[in-house]
């Protein structure tokens, strides 16, 4: 049998909010959860009925499906077509601090809270915001079925994936270009090697055994 074919994600969902009087429907979503290394980081893409036309909706995946080529090509219309968005990050020193959920919500909050029009539906993927006063909705792959948070995982990783590339030259030796701070066995093998750096999220375990190997007490 050949692989399952994945739905692509629609508007039904931002159609019905659209239809209930909610105009700007924002969608959320992260990038850098699971990751070993580097920021957490969130898009707030908002989606009108002004705009809805636009093709790019229509083409929009959750960003683990797509290749870096294409999503660099689909953030680029997303951009231009999106009633505003926004990008939110938390670096690795907050999440050590605060712990990756609430790093993951607060990253979200700023994403919504620099969007240049004020949102009055979020759908949002599995997280919840109890501390934003706006109506939402958060589901399980939300990225798989609505059109505008899939959009928002887009620019998420791009965002991201863009940073990782760039601390890269700033730490060489860890492979943040290729991997993007993700556990892989290369990742594993450098920190091994070299020990974790500042870009590291020290409270998470890998790099808090590490740390113990090169700075005993």
């Amino acid at each position: 049998m050949g692989a399952e074919r994945v739905a692509a994600p629609t508007l039904q969902i931002e159609q019905s909010l659209w239809a209930q009087g909610f105009v700007h429907v924002a969608g959320i979503d992260e990038a850098g959860r699971g990751a070993l290394a580097g920021p957490v980081v969130t898009a707030a893409v908002v989606v009108t009925p002004a705009c809805a036309a636009a093709p790019v909706w229509t083409l929009v995946r959750d960003s683990k499906l797509l290749s870096p080529a294409q999503r660099e090509t689909l953030a680029v219309e997303i951009q231009k077509c999106a009633a505003s968005w926004a990008v939110g990050a938390v670096d690795a020193a907050q999440i050590d601090a605060i712990g990756i959920a609430a790093a993951t919500r607060l990253a979200m909050q700023q994403a919504v809270a620099a969007l240049a029009c004020v949102p009055d539906h979020l759908l949002i993927d599995w997280v919840r915001l109890p501390h934003i006063a706006i109506r939402q909705i958060s589901q399980p792959k939300a990225d798989r079925t609505m059109a505008v948070v899939a959009a928002a995982s887009i620019l998420a990783k791009v965002h991201r994936d863009r940073l990782m590339t760039d601390y890269d030259l700033q730490y060489p030796g860890y492979g943040f270009a290729a991997h993007k701070g993700y556990g892989v066995a290369a990742h594993l093998a450098a920190i091994a090697r070299l020990g974790p750096c500042a870009l590291h999220r020290h409270s998470f375990a890998p790099i808090t055994r590490q740390a113990t190997l090169f700075n005993p007490s």
